[in-house]
């Protein structure tokens, strides 16, 4: 009898990371020893093994996931520069007299947060610290405080950009292509990061809006949970509300307007926010003197609408006057804005800001490349074992068609979000069945979105939801693990609500992709 190698390769897999070992490390552990066990048994090749380095230098050179640590290391300077608070201050005072508004202050400024940094744990860090004692001193439920705070900081995996929508991209980009060459089409249709983002806006500010009908019901049906704040202080005056909202907002639109617009690719984008956030942070660094930060922003604000209209190029033998003045002009801006940005590294290096800044982007890029780095290792070796058409089978022969196969494999996502990060199951489980779900003539941007919710969903269920550990870190004494637990129920119920609503209406992910490209 032989042994069903993939079968255990994937259970000892599972069993591993629970115990504690880091992913990394197990999923190339995991994948020598059954590739090891597999040889000795005659079911697998090692000449497989081969392709393993071409894996690696297609994954060293793949332009999309340039853009993760960019968008990294956007979200971590806009989170040690403690922008976030003056945005949760700011919102605070100026919905805190409604009931239940404190409540939407913290998804509205998660939302916004959402898509300027697009990091949880620093969003849920700066709520738990800032908004959810102001929400307690005014009287609210502990565990709706809890779950608010939870759920408006997971806001960052679905709203554009995200470190998750571009790791997914790259996953069902992969998917729809094999799918195709299982067809036997030539034609190969790919699925960009641009597509993905811009598929991924309405349904996430869809959940943005399903949670505040959830607190203004709450509020109105149970006031006592979600009152008016008590003491109220001087409403924010309209240009304080300027100067907190305006720049992330503008940050916003520079980076998702440049890729929904075709002016720039992901990664060009990426380093736009990078540099914006940069010239944001030196801006609440310099303490008033920010005329040669507002003159850098303003000129590369010029440069790209100048190289728009006219491209330069100098290098050509008709170039004329035109040309050259406008490549003159073009030198000013770019000289005007590199003192900007060495001024703004300047400043946030003597402020503490950059060092930790650069610490931490290097530790969480260097967390994922890795991870889908031994993950393609993995999948080498599983579908090696036959792994792969073992789960074409099963999904193909299930009863219920191509709908009850998408549903087994969105339950089978939400079960594993208990106790796998989001990484791991896009990198590891989504490379298995998303070809085959594609195959069923499930359109691929529709069902990309479908599973970001599911996954950002893993962020709030018990017992590992990274957003419960982050709040729990940074919340008061009083608050209790249990209270933060039962506080995120709710919204993991809005949630799946959120996903049935884009499984009914498909048109609320792939309308705006088919209208952008």
């Amino acid at each position: 009898m032989t042994l069903p190698l993939d079968l255990l390769m994937f259970a000892a897999l599972i069993g591993a990371i629970l115990i504690g070992y880091p992913v990394s490390f197990t999923l190339a552990g995991v994948a020598t020893l059954f590739a090891l066990l597999g040889w000795l048994t005659g079911q697998f090749d090692p000449g497989l093994l081969g392709a393993l380095g071409q894996r690696a230098f297609g994954l060293m050179t793949n332009q999309v996931l340039i853009a993760i640590p960019l968008f990294v290391f956007m979200g971590i300077v806009l989170e040690k520069s403690r922008i976030a608070e003056d945005l949760l201050e700011t919102a605070g005072r100026l919905f805190g007299p409604l009931r239940g508004g404190l409540g939407i202050s913290v998804v509205l400024v998660g939302a916004l947060l959402a898509a300027s940094t697009g990091i949880v744990g620093a969003t849920v860090v700066a709520m738990g610290l800032i908004a959810l004692p102001t929400m307690l001193r005014n009287g609210y439920d502990p565990k709706l405080a809890s779950g608010i705070v939870c759920t408006s900081g997971t806001l960052g995996q679905i709203i554009p950009p995200s470190t998750l929508l571009i790791i997914l991209s790259d996953v069902m980009s992969n998917a729809y292509q094999q799918a195709q060459f299982r067809e036997g089409k030539f034609t190969i249709d790919t699925i960009s990061v641009g597509q993905i983002f811009a598929a991924a806006l309405l349904p996430g500010l869809t959940l943005v809006g399903i949670y505040i009908l959830y607190l203004l019901a709450k509020a109105w049906l149970n006031p006592a949970s979600a009152p008016a704040m008590k003491a109220l202080d001087v409403r924010p005056a309209r240009r304080e509300i300027a100067a907190a909202i305006l720049p992330p907002v503008l940050l916003i639109i520079a980076v998702l307007g440049s890729i929904l617009g075709g002016i720039a690719t992901p990664s060009e984008a990426a380093s736009v926010g990078a540099i914006g956030a940069l010239l944001m942070a030196s801006a609440r660094q310099s303490k008033g003197a920010n005329r040669l930060v507002f003159a850098g922003a303003a000129a590369l604000g010029l440069l790209a609408v100048l190289i728009g209209i006219h491209p330069v190029r100098l290098q050509r033998s008709d170039a004329g006057l035109t040309d050259w003045l406008v490549g003159g002009l073009a030198t000013v801006l770019v000289l005007i804005a590199a003192a900007a940005i060495a001024q703004a590294l300047h400043r946030t290096f003597r402020g503490g800001v950059l060092k930790p800044v650069m610490t931490s982007t290097m530790s969480v890029t260097a967390m994922i490349f890795a991870t889908i780095l031994t993950a393609s290792v993995f999948s080498l070796v599983f579908r090696g074992l036959g792994g792969d058409l073992r789960v074409e089978e099963f999904l193909a022969n299930m009863p219920g068609g191509p709908q009850a196969a998408l549903l087994f494999v969105m339950a089978l996502i939400f079960v594993l979000g208990f106790f796998l990060d989001f990484v791991e199951i896009s990198v590891i489980l989504l490379p298995l069945v998303a070809p085959v779900l594609i195959m069923m003539g499930h359109d691929p941007v529709w069902l990309s979105i479908l599973i970001a919710i599911n996954l950002q969903t893993s962020f709030l269920t018990p017992p590992f939801g990274f957003s419960l550990f982050y709040l729990r870190g940074a919340a008061p004494k009083e608050i209790t693990t249990g209270q933060i637990y039962r506080g995120v129920v709710p919204f993991i119920g809005l949630q799946i609500l959120g996903m049935a609503l884009i499984w009914l209406w498909p048109s609320v992910a792939t309308f705006l992709p088919k209208l952008a490209f």
